[in-house]
C-alpha cells in the first residue's frame, strides 16, 4: 500500500471516475472517528454549468484502512470540473469511500450554498454509529444568509 501521491507533485485528476484514492494501514486497533472537512468543495451544476460550493464534513471510523489525506484532496478537487446535481455529489463521495476503503461507519454531511435562493444540505451515512465512539455534531449551522 503504498500512496501514489504522497510526497509527489500531483495534477488535480480531471474527473471524479479517474481520481485514485489511495488507502494505508490503520495504525490503531481501537475505534476512534476520524474527521476531513472540505469549507470549499466545488462542483458544476449539470443543467446551467455554474459554480456550486459546498462546506462537506466527512466522518468514519476505520476498520484496516484510513484513507490518505492528499488523494482525498485530490478526489474532492476533481469534482471542480465534473456536472452532477449537489445529491448525486455527496451521495457519491460517501458511496466511493465505503466501497473502496470499508470502514466501520461513514457519514456525510453535504451543506451546500444556495443557488436560486435555495440553500441544499445533503446527509448520508452507512448505518447506526458504532458505541463507545464520540461522533461530535458536524458544526456547520444551517444557512441564514444575512441575518
Amino acid at each position: 500500500m503504498d500512496p501514489k501521491y504522497l510526497g509527489q507533485h500531483s495534477a488535480l485528476p480531471a474527473d471524479p471516475q479517474t481520481a485514485e484514492l489511495d488507502y494505508v494501514p490503520n495504525p490503531r486497533s481501537s475505534p476512534y472517528l476520524v474527521r476531513f472537512t472540505a469549507p470549499e468543495f466545488t462542483s458544476l451544476c449539470p443543467v446551467t454549468g455554474q459554480p456550486d460550493f459546498a462546506h462537506l464534513v466527512i466522518d468514519y471510523v476505520p476498520a484496516a484502512t484510513i484513507v490518505e489525506s492528499k488523494s482525498l484532496k485530490l478526489f474532492l478537487g476533481s469534482f471542480r470540473n465534473h456536472a452532477a446535481f449537489h445529491e448525486d455529489c455527496t451521495v457519491g463521495i460517501a458511496e466511493r469511500l465505503v466501497a473502496e476503503m470499508q470502514p466501520v461507519w461513514l457519514r456525510i454531511g453535504g451543506y451546500w450554498y444556495p443557488r436560486g435562493g435555495i440553500p441544499i444540505d445533503v446527509f448520508w451515512q452507512s448505518g447506526v454509529a458504532p458505541a463507545g465512539v464520540w461522533v461530535p455534531d458536524q458544526g456547520v449551522p444551517g444557512y441564514r444568509g444575512r441575518g
